[in-house]
């Protein structure tokens, strides 16, 4: 594609829609008059006087401000556009020019091209559009592109005139059925708790894409309930478990070529439904100078999951070192198994100083619950001499 004139070209195109559009409303009134007029001879007098209330004026009024269908186009050369639906397909060199209408434009493209800064995409903004031009397209450059554009009046931007546009284009190559990737393997954390991806993209929609595993290999089940596929996204686990773990990876067929992805180690880790509820209790709510006491904290939870402690304690002002020791057992609580994770804090020789406030904090992968108690010192009551 030549940018030399491209300039010319979106100006020219811009002055032809503009020729064009009276003709189009002039075409448009006029098809709306002829059933009016038609209807008129038709109908009675007295429902004559009632047409005024028939009329869809609110309607009329809030037409011209609708928002469009879409407000990004494809433009395929001088003049012509093409209004891009949910998905495009074009081959890897071809050149990609896109048009976003609006006075206040942003695009969003795939990462990929982001960080490759000013060079293959060129993007630039015009007073009632914006434009972006891609040469030398690849494989990698496979994705979702969007635009925003916003309503101004007088130089104005008001909130809530957004309007959008986005289609997925995939740049196909026979020789990547992948979109590329920088790395070999890739890391992925299985969370029992929400759903997780392998973004195994294809540059073409047409590859049939499976799912395997490298060890024992074999090709995992996808049903569309527990684990679905998306053309444009990849693999989704709708429901992780620790059998899923392991090295995973796609493979994509298409006219007798057999390709495989990046390769994807899904590590399971048994995430908490909530933050931890901990209860506190000390060993005595008052002691007496010189005597040893502790501060228990201890959280319940479902098994395997782990639970740090941390205290807070007044006899840190003082220089104190923490003696904790913490564990983790199961319990059975109503029929159901549970963990129970504990952490203590031991006083020993108990001085005025170690009055006050204990608090635990306990924290898992969803959040930190605290509780606090409260301890009192107190001085040995003196003992009056036996009378003679």
């Amino acid at each position: 594609m030549c940018f030399k004139h491209s300039w010319c070209l979106s100006v020219d195109a811009e002055t032809q829609e503009r020729g064009r559009a009276p003709k189009a409303q002039k075409k448009k009134d006029g098809h709306a008059a002829t059933p009016s007029g038609a209807s008129g001879r038709r109908k009675p007098k007295p429902e004559r006087r009632q047409q005024p209330l028939q009329k869809k004026t609110p309607m009329e009024a809030a037409s011209p401000s609708a928002p469009a269908p879409s407000i990004l186009t494809q433009v395929l050369g001088r003049g012509h556009f093409q209004k891009v639906g949910d998905s495009l397909s074009l081959r890897a060199g071809e050149p990609l020019e896109l048009r976003c209408r609006g006075k206040v434009v942003h695009w969003r493209v795939p990462v990929y091209l982001e960080e490759e800064g000013e060079g293959r995409l060129r993007i630039r903004h015009f007073s009632q559009h914006s434009r972006l031009q891609l040469v030398n397209s690849t494989g990698a450059d496979t994705g979702e592109y969007s635009c925003w554009a916003r309503g101004c009046r007088d130089a104005a931007c008001t909130e809530g005139e957004d309007r959008q546009g986005r289609t997925f284009i995939f740049f196909t190559d026979p020789e990547e059925l992948f979109v590329p990737t920088e790395n070999y393997y890739e890391v992925v954390q299985l969370r029992s708790h929400q759903p997780v991806l392998l973004p195994c993209q294809v540059t073409n929609p047409l590859a049939q894409v499976t799912l395997h595993r490298e060890f024992p290999p074999e090709e995992v089940p996808v049903d569309g309930t527990d684990i679905s596929f998306d053309v444009k996204k990849g693999f989704t686990i709708h429901r992780p478990r620790a059998s899923l773990a392991g090295s995973l990876f796609c493979l994509a067929s298409l006219g007798g070529v057999r390709q495989i992805s990046t390769k994807y180690m899904l590590i399971y880790i048994n995430y908490p439904s909530s933050s931890p509820k901990p209860t506190i209790q000390a060993s005595t709510a008052s002691v007496l100078l010189g005597e040893n006491f502790n501060v228990t904290c201890t959280v319940l939870s479902e098994p395997a999951i782990a639970v740090d402690f941390q205290w807070e304690y007044p006899g840190q002002k003082m220089g104190r070192p923490p003696y904790v020791s913490e564990w983790a057992d199961v319990v059975r609580r109503e029929g159901q198994a549970q963990q129970e994770a504990g952490s203590t804090l031991y006083v020993e020789e108990a001085r005025a100083g170690d009055a006050g406030i204990y608090t635990c904090r306990a924290t898992n992968l969803q959040g930190t619950g605290t509780a606090t108690t409260r301890v009192y010192v107190t001085r040995r009551p003196r003992v009056s001499p036996a009378p003679s």
